[in-house]
């Protein structure tokens, strides 16, 4: 069964209920969300109710809790310890969020492993290891998904050696596992046009039982670009085709695949509006058709 889904928002008066009716509307069957906004340290108190009431939903729906996904906020940065008070910040927020995690019954939290900033790649490398020797304890049950990056800035992960020194260098690393991100690959470097032989190194270098979830992203802009600007499924670089073969790879068929494309914007002269585009993007994934007045479709939906 084709796993898809896409990011839906998290919010404070209906919480997981709110996210679960979200996905459900756009034909989801799987989903992530933040438990707060991603770039501050905002969140509000899990209600248990309404926990219950979203495990009932899903249960109704089809829609199991292992293909839930949680992303980690960008304000965690563990690969920089130049300022003490800021890495041990990054340090303690990713155990209260991996504490939320549990609470709502998440198995994955996503993890942007961080930038370097002012130092080099191996100190950063290094610190993303000590940091998660910290944070993991050995009995866990909420597993954390490394992101692959696109190297934008001093990011970390944009190759998969890195994430192989992060993972060799982790005491607990049965609670590591990778997301993918094609966007953000492409923008590495890495041809998904050459899935395949891609997937053959991911498994030489790391192994195919560490791939936990796959962001499926389209490209603003050309292959090696290091630039991390995710474009609509079709509409960019990667291309519809290439992105089809990776979603219904067989070997990554019980792996939930998660849409992170931009909303369409539409303005009347007045007010810019945005519009999800999760909807119409799962129904062009599910019939293998690309739909080349997409963004049209999206605004006549919204706006009618």
């Amino acid at each position: 069964m084709l796993l898809i889904g896409s990011h839906v928002s998290f919010r404070s008066n209906d919480q997981l209920v709110g996210s679960v009716k979200e996905a459900l509307s756009y034909g989801s069957n799987c989903f992530m969300f933040y438990t707060g906004a991603p770039q501050n340290t905002k969140r509000c108190k899990l209600d248990y109710d309404l926990t219950l009431e979203a495990r009932n939903l899903l249960y109704e729906n089809n829609v199991e809790l292992k293909n839930i996904i949680i992303h980690a906020p960008y304000i965690i940065n563990l690969a920089n310890n130049e300022k003490e008070e800021s890495y041990r910040f990054s340090i303690n927020f990713l155990k209260d969020e991996i504490n939320r995690a549990s609470m709502l019954g998440v198995e994955k939290i996503v993890l942007h492993p961080g930038s370097f900033v002012n130092l080099d790649l191996d100190k950063g490398i290094n610190n993303v290891i000590n940091a998660l020797n910290e944070v993991i304890t050995y009995n866990q049950e909420v597993k954390l998904c490394l992101e692959t990056m696109a190297g934008k800035g001093s990011e970390i992960c944009y190759k998969l050696e890195h994430i192989k020194r992060i993972i060799d260098g982790v005491r607990y690393s049965d609670k590591l596992m990778v997301c993918l991100d094609t966007c953000h690959l492409h923008d590495a470097g890495y041809n998904m046009a050459s899935f395949d032989e891609f997937l053959k190194e991911f498994d030489e270098v790391i192994g195919m039982d560490k791939i936990g979830c796959v962001h499926v992203n389209d490209s603003k802009n050309d292959i090696s670009s290091h630039k991390d600007r995710h474009e609509n499924i079709g509409y960019g670089y990667v291309g519809f085709d290439n992105l089809i073969n990776i979603i219904y790879d067989d070997k990554l068929a019980n792996v939930p695949k998660i849409l992170e494309t931009p909303y369409v914007s539409s303005s009347d002269g007045k007010k810019q509006r945005v519009y999800p585009p999760y909807k119409f993007e799962i129904e062009m994934i599910r019939k293998k058709a690309f739909n080349d007045n997409l963004l049209n479709d999206i605004r006549n939906y919204y706006e009618r």
